[in-house]
């Protein structure tokens, strides 16, 4: 009788190339795919916020900023992930069509299906990345950010009181005030603005 024959790995490049066919958006992880729900509307207005501000900013300078349809692979991971925002100055991600390598600084928006997952694991991931400069978590219901920044050492930082008073992103030389990456949202129903839903 024959044994049954596990099921072929699916590699990170066969979900790449799989990827862009499908009609909803999925990330990969050592091997597994995760399909992408879709995000409430506070979610959307803060990560827009971020990435209109960042685009204005950076006009006319080296760098670009990226909403959340463009990937990012992490090879040391194994694995590619949507970020809400990214920024990249490097040249080879400028002319990348739709796969990121090298961003300075990423922003993930929190839900309350993701947080403890952008907190942890993914932050484990994105800390293999050689680019990455700060990582920036933003809790909309809590009107909060989170402002990690790698060290010298290759420690990683939270960096308190720039948290505490902008979205302050010392690797693009820049800041955004909380009243703009927050923009909008008091103008959301409150079940738009407290009901959960994955990102």
């Amino acid at each position: 009788m024959a044994l049954p024959q596990p099921a072929a790995r699916f590699t990170r490049r066969d979900f790449l190339a799989w990827e862009p066919e499908q009609p909803t958006k999925h990330e990969f992880v050592a091997g597994e795919v995760f399909a992408q729900a879709g995000a409430r509307q506070a979610h959307v207005v803060v990560a827009g916020n971020c990435f209109a501000a960042l685009r204005q900013r950076l006009r006319g300078t080296p760098c670009r900023a990226y909403i959340a349809d463009m990937q990012l692979e992490v090879e040391r991971a194994d694995a590619v992930y949507y970020p809400d925002v990214m920024a990249s100055c490097d040249p080879r991600d400028l002319a990348a069509e739709r796969v990121l390598h090298h961003p300075r600084v990423i922003i993930e928006v929190l839900s309350d299906s993701t947080a403890a997952y952008d907190r942890g694991q993914k932050f484990a991931a994105y800390r293999l990345l050689d680019s990455l400069q700060e990582y920036v978590l933003i809790d909309p219901e809590r009107r909060s950010v989170e402002i990690f920044r790698r060290l010298p050492s290759n420690d990683w930082l939270l960096a308190t009181h720039d948290s505490a008073r902008a979205l302050v992103l010392a690797a693009l030389e820049l800041e955004i005030g909380l009243d703009e990456v927050f923009e909008d949202l008091d103008r959301l129903g409150p079940a738009e603005e407290s009901a959960p839903a994955a990102s």
